[in-house]
Formats: C-alpha cells, sequence, structure tokens
C-alpha cells in the first residue's frame, strides 16, 4: 500500500519535473510572455494530455516492463525528434512582423500546439519514469495496478500545481517586457535549443 508520505513526495516529484527546462517550459516561455497568462494556460491545457500518457507510459514500464517493446520506444522518440526539429526550423527561420501583420512565430491555436508538443516532448517519458522509479523505491516490486494509479493521481496534481506556477510567472510584467525586447533573439535561440533537443533525441535512440 502506498503511504501518505510517498503520495506526498510523488506530488512535489510532478512539480519538479514541470518546471524542469524543457522544450515545452521553452514553448510557454515564448507564448506566456509573448501572448499572455490565457495563451499560456490554454498551451499547458493542452500539454497536459501529454503528459498523463507519457506519465501513464513510464508507470506501465515500472508495472510490467515486459509489455513495451524497445523499438516502440525508439519509434517514440524518433517521431519526437522529428517534430522537435520541425518547431526548432521554423523558429530559427521566424521572420518579424510586417506591417499590420503578427510575427511569423506567434502561436494562434496555443491548446493545439500544447497537445502536440505535450505528445512528442521527449523529455516527459524519461524524468517521469526516473521520478516514479524513485519515488516507488522498495515497493516497485509490490506495486500493483491500484496503488499504480494513486501514484499517477498524485504525480499529476503535482504536475498541475508546478504548471499553475510558470503561467503566473509568464504573465509578470518584467518578464513580458524583457521577452518583448528580445522576443526575435529568444525565438530564434529557442529554435537553435530545439533542435538541440532533436538531434540529442536521435543519438540517444540510436545508442540504445
Amino acid at each position: 500500500m502506498i503511504d501518505f508520505g510517498t503520495l506526498l513526495a510523488t506530488a512535489v516529484a510532478g512539480a519538479v519535473v514541470a518546471i524542469t527546462p524543457g522544450p515545452a517550459v521553452l514553448a510557454l516561455l515564448g507564448i506566456g510572455a509573448g501572448q499572455g497568462r490565457r495563451a499560456a494556460a490554454l498551451f499547458l491545457t493542452g500539454h497536459f494530455f501529454g503528459d498523463v500518457l507519457w506519465a501513464a507510459l513510464a508507470l506501465v514500464t515500472l508495472i510490467w516492463a515486459s509489455v513495451l517493446e524497445r523499438w516502440v520506444l525508439d519509434l517514440l522518440a524518433y517521431g519526437c525528434a522529428a517534430y522537435l526539429f520541425y518547431l526548432g526550423l521554423r523558429a530559427v527561420l521566424a521572420l518579424n512582423s510586417a506591417a499590420g501583420q503578427e510575427p511569423s512565430w506567434r502561436v494562434r491555436r496555443p491548446g493545439v500546439r500544447g497537445v502536440a508538443l505535450g505528445l512528442t516532448n521527449p523529455k516527459s517519458y524519461p524524468l517521469a519514469l526516473a521520478m516514479l522509479a524513485a519515488m516507488t523505491g522498495a515497493d516497485l516490486a509490490t506495486l500493483d495496478a491500484a496503488g499504480g494509479a494513486l501514484l499517477l493521481f498524485a504525480y499529476l496534481v503535482g504536475f498541475a500545481a508546478g504548471d499553475a506556477a510558470i503561467v503566473w510567472l509568464v504573465g509578470t510584467p518584467l518578464l513580458r517586457h524583457a521577452y518583448r525586447r528580445w522576443e526575435l533573439a529568444i525565438v530564434r535561440t529557442t529554435g537553435l535549443l530545439f533542435i538541440g533537443f532533436a538531434v540529442n533525441t536521435v543519438r540517444g535512440a540510436a545508442s540504445t
């Protein structure tokens, strides 16, 4: 049986994963600082679907490791890398706004972008796997489906709390002012980081 201390620690772990810098946090900073808290909240709401999927997949791996073949995880990794590379390339090639038009990197449907990035975020699975494995510890051998569901719930509650904290942060006037002053440079730098994440994901999958 999972005790309260383990559940609390798991919730804290979820919050830590949520605020750990990665593709989603970088995208959120741009969306929130450039387009406001509402757009940031829509993005994270969409991204949460991906977070649920990856966390559940991590638990399946922990409880029933034999269910998942290695090639399935590799295929997911390559798909994640391709999408990140696409987003990175678009950001690197971003243009300033023409007269009367929005800049080319503005996200018109942040909720849809959140779902897409949430489902293809290569950071989510290994971090969720590492955190949940650390939280279960010696109880892993006796962890069943009911205990896993409770653990997953605690993890996602913490994740949602971390997301809420980031949404508040990106809407602060200081951060929004700094972002708007250096917007194009930040977007292109973020694009390069996305491409780096993609390359690193492919290298990791190819080396296993």
